[in-house]
C-alpha cells in the first residue's frame, strides 16, 4: 500500500449548516467511491473554507458520514480579491494501491473551473 493524496472541492450556494454538510458529504462520497475507497483507507483530510463561510466546520460532515477515527482539521482559506466564493476544499491522504495518476481528484460543479489540469 501507498500513501496518495486526493484533492476536491465544491461550492455552495449559501452558507447554512445544513447544507454544507449536504455538499461536503457529497464532495467525500464521490472521493471515496470514485477511487475505489473506504472510510478505513482515509490517513487524514484537512478541509478548508473561504471567509465567507462561517456556519459550521466542514469537518462536521465527514462525522456525520461515520468518520470517527480519523484525524480531521479545517482552516480558512486566504481571502483572495476575485476568488471562488463559498468554497470548501478538502486535500486526504489515503493508504492506496492506485498509482499517482490512478488518483481520482474531485471538483464537483462550478470547482472544476479551479484545477483544470486534475479535475475529474
Amino acid at each position: 500500500m501507498a500513501v496518495r493524496a486526493v484533492r476536491g472541492a465544491v461550492q455552495l450556494e449559501r452558507d447554512e449548516a445544513g447544507h454544507m454538510d449536504e455538499r461536503v458529504g457529497a464532495l467525500l462520497t464521490a472521493i471515496l467511491e470514485r477511487n475505489s475507497l473506504v472510510a478505513d483507507d482515509l490517513i487524514s483530510v484537512w478541509f478548508t473554507a473561504t471567509p465567507d463561510l462561517r456556519s459550521d466546520f466542514p469537518a462536521a460532515a465527514a462525522r456525520g458520514l461515520g468518520i470517527v477515527d480519523v484525524p480531521l482539521i479545517c482552516a480558512q482559506e486566504l481571502d483572495i480579491d476575485g476568488a471562488m466564493p463559498r468554497v470548501v476544499r478538502i486535500l486526504a491522504h489515503i493508504e492506496t494501491n492506485l498509482s499517482k495518476a490512478g488518483i481520482s481528484h474531485v471538483y464537483l460543479g462550478a470547482t472544476g473551473a479551479l484545477r483544470k489540469d486534475i479535475a475529474q
